[in-house]
Formats: C-alpha cells, structure tokens, sequence
C-alpha cells in the first residue's frame, strides 16, 4: 500500500470501531451546515470562513472553549490562500492533512450562480459575462484541491439550484467527473428543504461523494414532510436543470415526499411563541438601543408546536424561558401598509395598499379644510410619505407578507438589506420579521447566539444551509460510513 491508502485504511478502521466522522468544513459561514453534521454525530475538527463576524459567531456557538484554541475557531481566513498543512497547525491536529479529516464539506458562495447575484454583478461592472468572470465562482476548483490534500473518506457540496446552468455549464458534473478521476463515486440532486422540516421553501444543489475504498454510492435523504411545491418552484427546477443530460449524468432522480407524511411545518408552527413585537412603532427609542444579544421571554400560548419545543431544546442549545434576537427595521412609511396587506400577497398588493392609504389621508387632509391640488409640493410630499417608490411591474416579489398556514419563502442573505420579503403575518405587530424569526425558519435552535448586529446577524442566517436539512444529510452519511466502514473491515479480516 501507499501512504495515501494506509491513510485512507485508518480512517476506515477507525469510523468500523464506532469514533465519530471528523469533518473539515470550507467556506462554513456561521456554521448552519456544521450544526446539523455535529448533531448526527460528526466531529468538527476545523473549519474556514472569510466573513470576520461569521467566523466569530461559528466560533461563539461550535468552537473550543479553551482560550488557546478558541482564538483559531473564530479567525477569519480565505481558502484560495490557506492550506490545509496551515490550518493542522492553527487548529492544534496532529498528522499529516491525508490522515486527519474523514469528510471535506463546504457551502460555497453562490453570489456568481445564483441568477440574482449574476444581475447584481452584470449591474455593477457593466459586464455580461462578469459573473463568470468572480473568483468566488472558481472556489470549487480550490474545493477539489483540498480533496487532493486532505484524501478525505467523503465530500459534501451545498449551493444554489442555478449552479447547475452556470452559463449553459453544469459545474456538479464538472466536479463529479473530476471525483472520478479522483476515486470516488459521487452524485447530485435537488432538496427542498420544507421535504425535511424546515418551515421555508428552499431549494438547493446537494452533492456527495464517497471514495471507492468504501465500496459504496451516495445516498440522499428521504423526505419526512410533504408539501405540494408552488408553481414558480417547479419552473425554477425546470431552468435549473436544463443542462443535466437525461442520460450519463451523475444527476439522480429528486427524493420527492409521500402525500401520507406530516405536512410541511407552517410559519404560524414556527414563530408563534416569539415575542409580540411594538416597540419600532410604540416606541421607536427602545429599539434602537436594542441589540441582538438583548433578551426576551417567550409568549405564552395555548399549545407549544413540535418544531418550536424543538427549537428550544436543541441539544446543547437549549433554552427556558428566554431568547435573544427581537431586533427589526424602523420604516414608519410601511408600517400601515404591512399592518392592511393581506396574508400571502406581495409588492403589487402593497402598492395597492399604500394607494387607498394615500386616497384616506388626502380625502382627511381636505374635509379639514386643506388646500391640497392635485400634483401639488403638498400632493407630491404625501403621496412620498404614505406610497413606496418602486415600480410594482419590475418588482413583484420585492415584498411578501406570511401566509401563515404555509412555509416561508427562501431566506437569503439580501436579508442583510432589506426583509421586506418576508413580512411577518400578524398585521397588529406592522413590521418584517426579526433575526430571532429568521433563524427559527432558518431552522437555528433559539440557544445558537449570533454576532454582530442586525445586518449581520440576517445576512449569515441568510448564507447557512438549514440545520435540519444538514442533519438529515448528516444521519444518511454516516450511516453510510459507518456501514461501509465496517463492512470493508470485515472483508480485510477474513481475507
């Protein structure tokens, strides 16, 4: 044997003796991905991130507790420059790369895939073709590098569904084939995150590999909640997977949800014990001294769903009576216009709103006497102040109020910006949601502490993959690990 495949055999032994898988997360944000792996049994051994705040909530929430070590959790570093050999020595790991990490997991940026960050980035260089032109959309090259280094057991990728029609390139294929040449039997799919508990509609890339001295093929989830998927889903799917060849690909077939399984969890489920929140309207001056550390307890309600107890009692995340995060923006313009909007509408139904709004006041402003002509400074100044600016016909998804029996839409990290897209169902509270809501439909247990302040905290749970999902990704692998692990052993024995 080699050194790589005596590395390689260790590993085997030891996942067949019962020890945890030992992973090596990149590009791990604040670390949504690594939660739902610790929780299936899996040992985080390392990690890298960019962003300083992610980085620093990661460690907050999963590194070490000791001073010495816990310095290097919360460092930020860029995985186009650091090395594995660097980070064995930043993380205290003994050994060679090839002879420590068991699995290399990642989420990798998605701004250069995904179609709205394309836009974005056509929009600022006035290129077409910047998108493929962003270092970030070249990260998964530096991905297989790490497997070169690393000779990890397994590899796991997580990104958006539009990676799959990068410019008319499939990049999972382009990674599958390059695993091939590299041992390993790998395959991709699309999960939906609502298929495994997650209140929120959110569709992602799923890819897995397994090397061949396991003498096993990757297996995905089955989905454990059913949900008819709305229309604009399965279009997206449609465009997502043009470039997934019907024949010879490493694309296998979507788990899709038995109808007899529990439905998907609602948004109601999700948030209704969280505090009812006024003050950005009752008292503008208490929120903006309040932080996202601030805590609040819990409201009191006729009964505790199953996902909001299991938000609360999160192993080793767990909390009693109270939870942090009841921070949300001041914008006293919309606040009626969030308060009238129906439940389940979006911008186009605002705008309307916002219309009848501005029709009362003027009609108010002349029964008292007002002179207010039409398209006056006056006129102009109150229909500023009552009606939003953007064209409803360009931006019809720009706003969206819950539909509270249903699952959220998807939460991304333009969250960091902006939330109306996701405007919380109970019109007396007249606000989007807060960053405690946002990690509950993120499937964030309410003990996982995050960084930062507002803006920060709604961009990283927007960037994590749902630990729920994670998890149920988790079980899979290791059960299949620890089966091929085991039954490798029993071969080598008896031979």
């Amino acid at each position: 044997m080699t050194r790589v495949d005596v590395a390689r055999q260790f590993k085997i032994e030891r996942l067949a003796q019962g020890h945890a898988p030992r992973v090596l997360e990149l590009c791990s944000g604040c670390g949504g991905l690594s939660l739902g792996l610790k929780s299936a049994g899996f040992e985080l051994l390392a990690h890298v991130e960019s962003d300083p705040t992610a980085a620093k909530t990661y460690a907050l929430n999963l590194g070490a507790r000791d001073a010495r070590r816990a310095s290097a959790w919360a460092a930020p570093r860029d995985m186009s420059r650091c090395t594995p050999a660097t980070l064995m020595d930043d993380f205290g790991l003994v050994g060679r790369p090839s002879q420590v990490f068991d699995v290399l997991a990642a989420g990798l940026p998605c701004q250069a895939f995904a179609r709205i960050g394309r836009s974005k980035l056509r929009s600022i260089e006035g290129d077409e073709r910047a998108f493929k032109k962003d270092p970030r959309a070249k990260l998964y090259k530096r991905f297989l590098e790490y497997v070169r280094e690393t000779r990890p057991l397994a590899v796991l990728i997580e990104n958006v569904p539009d990676i799959l029609n990068f410019g008319g390139h499939n990049v999972p294929e382009d990674i599958c084939i390059t695993l091939d040449r590299m041992g390993y039997r790998s395959a991709y799919t699309l999960l939906n995150a609502a298929y495994y508990g997650v209140p929120q509609l959110r569709e992602r890339v799923i890819l897995i590999g397994l090397h061949r001295s396991l003498d096993a093929s990757p297996r995905f989830p089955v989905p454990t909640h059913h949900i008819d998927l709305p229309r604009g889903y399965e279009g997206s799917r449609t465009v997502a997977l043009k470039h997934v060849a019907e024949e010879g690909s490493h694309f296998v077939e979507i788990p899709e949800p038995d109808d007899e399984l529990p439905p998907a969890v609602s948004v109601r489920s999700a948030l209704a014990d969280l505090p009812f929140i006024s003050e950005h309207f009752a008292d503008p001056q208490v929120m903006r001294r309040r932080r996202v550390a601030e805590e609040l307890p819990y409201r009191t309600v006729d009964s505790l769903s199953v996902y909001a107890r299991s938000m609360r009692n999160w192993r080793q995340f767990s909390t009693k009576d109270w939870t942090d995060g009841h921070v949300v923006r001041l914008t006293p313009r919309d606040f009626p216009i969030f308060q009238h909007m129906p439940r389940g509408s979006d911008y186009p139904a605002a705008v309307a709103v916002a219309e009848d709004l501005f029709e009362k006041k003027l009609r108010e402003l002349l029964a008292a006497g007002a002179r207010v002509s039409n398209r006056s400074r006056r006129y102009e100044r109150l229909w500023d102040e009552t009606v939003p600016p953007y064209d409803s016909e360009k931006f019809p998804n720009k706003w969206w109020k819950f539909d509270p029996l249903a699952p959220s839409r998807t939460l991304t990290a333009h969250l960091g910006k902006d939330t109306y897209s996701h405007i919380h169902y109970d019109g007396r509270q007249k606000r989007t949601i807060s960053v405690r809501e946002a990690a509950r439909l993120q499937s964030f247990p309410d003990g996982f502490r995050f960084a930062g302040e507002m803006n920060a905290a709604f961009r990283q749970i927007g960037n994590a993959v749902p630990p729920l999902l994670a998890a149920a990704l988790g079980a899979v692998l290791r059960q299949s690990l620890v089966q091929a692990a085991r039954k490798q052993l029993k071969r080598l024995s008896a031979a």
